[in-house]
């Protein structure tokens, strides 16, 4: 196994399109380093340039400057090879309806050179709650199976970087949240993960470290919690035990008062909860409930692409 820190490492990555005769910036100087390891999430608006860079990654799409590497091997000197390393999910639904599961999976096991003794197909299909459509023609699957029967195909040859384009998109509820177990599953087992996604609660419950993108820049590259952080507004309300009169120390709260219930807005860095509360104290109200509510990465995507 090759020695390296970042499963993905692009540097000043650019890459131009012409569409009848105007110029795109499909993406610009783009540098990013995906950890060895973890989960990554690639978040943006459509056409930011997320999908490109996975194609760009596949071999699919030819970079116009600059240098990318997979699990330390550079996608152009060593082609084939990095490729190995990879799995891509497309969003594309691409499988052929007359194959089964099963031979969808034994099929590209073959084409990867994975000895018949190796391959993992059951295991694989039964990860993905697949095994009771093991031997069902794929036409007859259900669009959240197909989606999974595509994550199944890309599993085959072990990879130790697994890319995945919208991975959930038309999937229900049930289904989405096993499909996210399995991607904590193989992640502890060492797969690095890289994930576009919509869904904001997806990256928010799966990811370690988040890029978000906008018109091919990256406008932030970080931590989760850092990125969390960049918006320190927390709610507060509390259901109160009897009418008040709001005291003039809770102004700058922007309160407001519905059915008995108070509704607070501060901001964490500067004050905390415990002092709000003494205010309440002071002014004798009462309260029988207390909730709290802090942003989420939908406030602060919207933040950072406004």
């Amino acid at each position: 196994m090759t020695d390296y820190k970042y499963s993905i490492e692009a540097k000043n990555v650019n890459k131009i399109f012409y569409k009848k005769s105007k110029k795109i910036n499909a993406l610009v100087d783009f540098n990013i380093k995906i950890k060895k390891g973890t989960i990554h999430g690639l978040l943006g608006p459509n056409g930011a340039g997320k999908s490109t860079f996975i194609n760009i990654l596949g071999g699919l799409v030819k970079k116009d400057t600059g240098s990318a590497s997979i699990c330390g091997l550079d996608i152009d000197k060593q082609s084939k090879k990095s490729k190995f390393k990879i799995g891509i999910v497309p969003q594309e639904l691409n499988i052929d309806p007359f194959f089964s599961p099963a031979e969808l999976l034994e099929l590209q096991a073959g084409l990867y050179g994975i000895p018949k003794n190796k391959r993992k197909t059951d295991e694989i299909l039964e990860n993905l709650k697949l095994l009771d459509q093991r031997n069902s023609y794929a036409r007859t699957l259900s669009g959240g199976m197909r989606r999974r029967l595509l994550i199944a195909k890309a599993l085959v040859h072990s990879p130790e970087m697994l890319i995945l384009d919208e991975p959930t998109a038309g999937v229900d509820i049930d289904i989405r949240t096993s499909v996210w177990d399995y991607i904590r599953k193989i992640n502890k087992e060492g797969t690095t993960i890289c994930l576009t996604t919509h869904y904001l609660e997806e990256a928010e419950n799966l990811c370690d470290f988040i890029c978000i993108i906008n018109n091919g820049r990256i406008i932030k590259d970080d931590k989760k919690q850092n990125l969390l952080n960049i918006i320190s507004n927390k709610t507060v309300s509390f259901t109160l035990s009897k009418n008040i009169n709001l005291p003039n120390e809770l102004k700058p709260f922007n309160p407001s008062v519905e059915k008995q219930k108070l509704t607070l807005t501060y901001d964490k860095n500067f004050i905390n909860l415990r002092e709000i509360i003494e205010i309440l104290y002071k002014y004798n109200i009462e309260f029988k409930e207390i909730n709290t509510f802090e942003s989420d990465l939908e406030d602060v995507f919207l933040k950072l692409i406004k």
